[in-house]
């Protein structure tokens, strides 16, 4: 199975050096000002792995049982999502990323930054794409709200976390769902002028 975002992962080991060529990739992202604000915390203990799933899945919970509308939850039922989330314990690593509110080119500055979800954005799609071309199955999980990993990933408040990102390798009966294989074609995405 080429490499895709899947629900299903194997405990197969990553090496450490592969996602580091992968965050480097993403930290050399454009950023408003070059300010880099993002942070990549990588997250392989087996503790903090469950602790984030716990964290997670509970915030999912609510998310299902009365957060998220009727339409939402037809159109997350397509791809097969729910609030069961066993591939962060199973995937071999975990990327919590985080947006900067403050900083600068150095990390000891504390100036505004500028245009910051569009940066992590960018630099998330490329971490995306940098673990696929690695060889790597992703999956992004997006609890709401998710401060919880502030503490557990020892970030200041200063900083929102912006996503999960589950890596490793895909179980070998991992599958994409059939619904997220629909993608529009290019004169419906693009127009060239």
């Amino acid at each position: 199975m080429p490499p895709w975002s899947v629900r299903a992962f194997s405990d197969t080991p990553v090496a450490r050096e592969v996602l580091e060529h992968c965050v480097l990739t993403a930290g050399s992202a454009p950023s408003g000002a070059n300010h880099q604000h993002w942070y990549f915390a990588c997250v392989g203990s087996p503790e903090k792995k469950r602790e984030i799933r716990e964290a997670a899945e509970a915030e999912e919970r609510e998310f299902y049982s009365g957060k998220a509308s009727a339409e939402w939850l037809g159109a997350l039922a397509l791809i097969g999502t729910d609030a069961d989330k066993p591939s962060m314990e199973i995937a071999l690593w975990l990327i919590c990323i985080f947006a900067q509110r403050r900083g600068g080119l150095r990390t000891s500055e504390d100036g505004k930054n500028y245009y910051i979800h569009e940066s992590v954005g960018i630099a998330t799609g490329m971490l995306i794409s940098a673990c696929h071309m690695a060889g790597l199955a992703t999956r992004v999980h997006t609890p709401s709200p998710m401060k919880f990993l502030n503490g557990i990933c020892g970030r200041p408040e200063t900083e929102k976390p912006f996503l999960i990102l589950v890596a490793g390798h895909p179980a070998d009966d991992a599958m994409v769902p059939p619904h997220a294989l629909i993608k529009k074609p290019l004169d419906e995405i693009a127009g060239f002028f």
